[in-house]
């Protein structure tokens, strides 16, 4: 444990770390000037594994068929009038899994996306680069089109819907964060949660979906969150239902995984569920996040390893 401290404070882009095992938290440090634990920080795309938890109680709760259903009948206002055949072929579970095979809308095309007029229409309408199903193509808009068909799904926002099922069971907080120009909050990315709110959202998965003898998320979703479908041509990392999926020192170990560094790891067989956030607004920097799985790989889990049982 003193090396994982060691390691925490060599990190500049460092701004908190929780480490907690059996619930109990171990470590809760503020790193460079950064925010109370307690206080909401953006976590980037560690949203998409919060936007993943919706989509599981929605689907519990009858207001999806399934991750098979198709996408196109629920946004249909917004695709294309003539469009690609491919699209109806597209599902909930082709979306989770950034496995939809449309254009990204993240990297190079971002920025087109998010100041396109209407950002459900702009998705709905990018080209075919993979069939449905195959390729991984990490793309923001996919969790965005989520977050419309849970919208209109429900009849109420995706900020309505994550603040019932997931901040009031859970006894956190879920401010407001940005939504497209229809309305639609983002799905996918600038979602505001304090550490300690990862902290315990993580605990969620760990525990199987039950926290303080109250069932939130069927514990069949996050079995199938954490089987792979999918293996990022960036990371290598295998990737499921909005988490990445990875072994360290011959543990599994999944991650939702935000950009910057904003991190929450649960070890299911050490019983752990590790936080860290850092500075969001940095250059990509694919040394920082290394660093950070290396302060997992390295630290935690060996002092895991050597501890009680």
């Amino acid at each position: 444990m003193r090396d994982m401290q060691a390691r925490a404070s060599a990190l500049p882009r460092l701004r908190s770390l929780l480490v907690l095992r059996d619930g109990q938290t171990l470590t809760a440090q503020v790193f460079n000037g950064g925010p109370p634990l307690d206080r909401p920080v953006n976590i980037k795309s560690a949203s998409k594994s919060v936007m993943s938890a919706l989509i599981g109680i929605a689907i519990q709760r009858g207001v999806f068929e399934g991750v098979d259903q198709p996408i196109l009948p629920l946004l249909r206002r917004d695709a294309p009038a003539d469009p690609d055949p491919r699209l109806a072929r597209v599902t909930i579970g082709n979306l989770l899994s950034m496995q939809a095979g449309l254009e990204r809308t993240s990297g190079e095309n971002y920025g087109r996306w998010v100041s396109s007029p209407n950002w459900i229409r702009f998705a709905l309408a990018r080209p075919f680069v993979a069939h449905p199903g195959t390729a991984m193509l990490y793309s923001t808009g996919s969790t965005h089109l989520l977050s419309a068909a849970l919208t209109r799904a429900t009849g109420r926002s995706t900020l309505a819907n994550a603040r019932a099922w997931l901040g009031e069971p859970l006894g956190v907080t879920i401010p407001s964060w940005p939504a497209d120009p229809q309305g639609i909050y983002f799905g996918g990315n600038e979602m505001r949660l304090s550490p300690r709110a990862l902290a315990r959202f993580g605990e969620l998965y760990r525990l199987g979906g039950i926290i303080d003898g109250r069932c939130i998320l069927p514990a069949k979703w996050i079995e199938q969150s954490w089987t792979p479908r999918a293996v990022s041509p960036w990371s290598g990392k295998a990737y499921g239902f909005g988490w990445f999926l990875t072994e360290m020192k011959g543990h599994p170990v999944r991650f939702a995984w935000g950009y910057g560094g904003q991190m929450v790891y649960v070890i299911p067989d050490l019983r752990m569920t590790v936080v860290m956030t850092s500075d969001p607004n940095g250059a990509r920097d694919t040394g920082h996040i290394d660093a950070l799985h290396g302060i997992v790989e390295n630290a935690v889990v060996p002092a895991a390893e050597r501890g009680a049982s």
